[in-house]
C-alpha cells in the first residue's frame, strides 16, 4: 500500500530536485514532489527501498531516478532536499567526496529536514557558501502523517532569497513553509515545538490517568473538555488511543529523546531553564527501559499506571 497519499497540489513551475533520505518522512515526501510535477533524484542508504519509490512514481510526469551516491542523485539538482537521522548522517550524505555538495551545481540550494542541531546546520551553512551554493534548515512537524498527507509545517532558517525559491517546490509536502531567522533559527523552533509537545503529551497522561483512578469514563469526559480550554492536537489525536493503551503507530520514543537531547544541549549553551523537559526526557527514559523504544510518544501513561 502506498504511503503518500493524493493532494491537490498548487500549481508551479517543474524544477529538477534531489531527495536524499527515503525514511518514514522522506519517503512519501519525496513522492508528494514527484506528484506535483517535479524532476526528483533520490538517494538512499539502503538502495532497494529507492528503487522502490522509482517503481512506485513512475508513471509520475517526469519519470524519476535513484543515485548510487548522494553527489549522483544531487547532480545538475536545483534544490537538494534531505531528511536522515541525525547531525553524523546528515554530515554524511552532505560532505566529501561522494556528498551531496561535491554534485552540485553553483547556486544550488540545500534543503534540510532533519530534526538536528542549530551547529550543524551553522556548520553546513559556511560550508554551501564556500562552494557558491545555499543552505536552508527546515526541520518539520506533523509526524509520519502529515508527511503522507502532505500537510507539514516547515520551520526554516537561511537566506531569505533562497527560501522563497524553495518555498513554492517544499508546499507540495507542506501546508505551512515560514522562514523564522538565519541559518540555526529552523532548527531552533523545532526545539521549541518540541518542548511544548512535550509538556502537553505528559499533561494530558497525567490527566488520563487521574480520571481512570477516579472511575470516569474518559472518553466521554476527553469529549467535553476536547471543546475546552484544554483542547490540544495531542487530546484530539491521542486521548482515545492512550485511554486504549495502543502505541504502535506515530513519533517513536526514541526519536522524542534524540530531539530532546538536542534541546538540552542548545538549553545548556544558552542557559535556557527546562526542569519539566528535563524530568520528561528522564520519563521518556523508563518507557525506552520498558521496552517502548518504538511506542508512539503518548506510551508516557503507561509509567503512571
Amino acid at each position: 500500500m502506498s504511503t503518500i497519499l493524493s493532494k491537490s497540489y498548487s500549481p508551479t513551475p517543474s524544477r529538477k530536485v534531489a531527495f536524499l533520505g527515503l525514511g518514514v518522512m522522506g519517503y512519501p515526501m519525496a513522492g508528494h514532489l514527484a506528484r506535483a510535477g517535479h524532476g526528483v533524484a533520490v538517494y538512499n542508504r539502503t538502495a532497494n527501498k529507492a528503487a522502490t519509490w522509482c517503481a512506485e512514481l513512475a508513471d509520475a510526469a517526469v519519470k524519476p531516478r535513484a543515485g548510487a551516491t548522494p553527489r549522483e542523485a544531487a547532480a545538475g539538482a536545483d534544490i537538494v532536499f534531505s531528511c536522515v537521522g541525525n547531525d553524523d548522517d546528515l554530515r554524511s550524505v552532505v560532505l566529501g567526496e561522494n556528498g551531496a555538495f561535491a554534485g552540485m551545481k553553483p547556486g544550488a540550494i540545500f534543503v534540510d529536514h532533519t530534526t538536528a542541531s542549530a551547529n550543524v546546520a551553522r556548520e553546513l551553512s559556511a560550508a554551501a557558501q564556500e562552494r557558491g551554493l545555499h543552505f536552508v534548515d527546515a526541520p518539520v512537524s506533523g509526524g509520519e502523517a502529515g508527511a503522507q498527507n502532505g500537510v507539514l509545517t516547515v520551520m526554516c532558517g537561511g537566506d531569505a532569497a533562497a527560501f522563497d525559491t524553495m518555498k513554492p517546490v517544499a508546499e507540495a509536502y507542506s501546508r505551512a513553509v515560514t522562514l523564522l531567522g538565519a541559518s540555526g533559527a529552523g532548527q531552533l523552533a523545532k526545539m521549541v515545538n518540541q518542548i511544548a509537545v512535550a509538556g502537553v503529551v505528559q499533561g494530558l497522561a497525567e490527566a488520563i490517568a487521574f480520571g481512570q483512578r477516579a472511575g470516569l469514563d474518559m472518553q466521554a469526559v476527553l469529549g467535553v473538555i476536547g471543546k475546552g480550554a484544554a483542547q490540544s492536537w495531542q487530546m484530539d489525536n491521542r486521548g482515545k488511543t492512550m485511554i486504549e493503551d495502543k502505541f504502535d503507530f506515530g513519533f517513536a520514543v526514541d526519536w522524542m529523546r534524540k530531539d530532546l537531547g538536542l534541546v538540552l544541549d542548545e538549553a545548556r549553551h544558552n542557559g535556557a531553564r527546562l526542569p519539566v523537559t528535563a524530568l520528561i526526557d528522564q520519563f521518556y527514559a523508563d518507557v525506552q527501559k520498558a521496552g517502548g523504544q518504538r511506542w508512539d510518544t503518548s506510551s508516557l501513561i503507561t509509567r503512571l499506571r
